[in-house]
């Protein structure tokens, strides 16, 4: 990175980012976020609302996944399909994240993880557009770079982003 890490030197392990903070990284409104959460399209993986006036905490990677969900559905594929692949997304870790590329023909959603599948789909003619999912990571780290993380009330839940970090930092050393 040009400047450091911004949240070096931060126990990071047991953070997460309240609604209007995912709501700012992923480009999407509260109302959009309110309803992907209580319709079970994606719930937040460090802290559920329990009740009026509870918040939401949401970790690196839920936000990520927010903000690719609202790349597929603001490319027309179907709510149907963009499940699939929220269903598909969280089966994987955050690692895995910077070698996808989401391809979709406009009603299914392909997972590609090499630059011959993407090839392949598109020579195939079923490939309309494409998500790079490392850009769309690097560009929703940047976007919490500068904002406030909390930590939760239970601290059971761990970030996978954290845990990079950490790793980065040990090996560094």
């Amino acid at each position: 990175m040009l400047f450091g890490d911004p949240l070096e030197g931060l126990d990071t392990d047991d953070m997460g980012y309240r609604g209007p903070i995912a709501c700012s990284a992923a480009g999407i409104t509260y109302r959009q976020l309110d309803y992907w959460a209580r319709t079970g399209l994606l719930q937040p993986s460090i802290r559920a609302a329990r009740g009026s006036g509870s918040q939401r905490l949401y970790s690196f990677k839920d936000i990520l996944v927010l903000k690719i969900v609202k790349r597929l559905l603001d490319a027309g594929v179907s709510l149907q399909q963009v499940r699939v692949a929220v269903g598909t997304l969280q089966n994987r870790g955050v690692d895995d994240f910077a070698s996808i590329t989401l391809m979709s023909d406009g009603a299914s959603v392909y997972e590609c993880t090499s630059t011959d599948e993407v090839i392949d789909l598109l020579q195939g003619g079923q490939g309309v557009f494409g998500i790079a999912v490392g850009r769309v990571w690097r560009e929703v780290e940047g976007s919490l770079a500068e904002l406030p993380i909390e930590r939760p009330d239970d601290g059971a839940f761990v970030d996978e982003l954290a845990q990079r970090r950490r790793q980065r930092m040990s090996s560094a050393s």
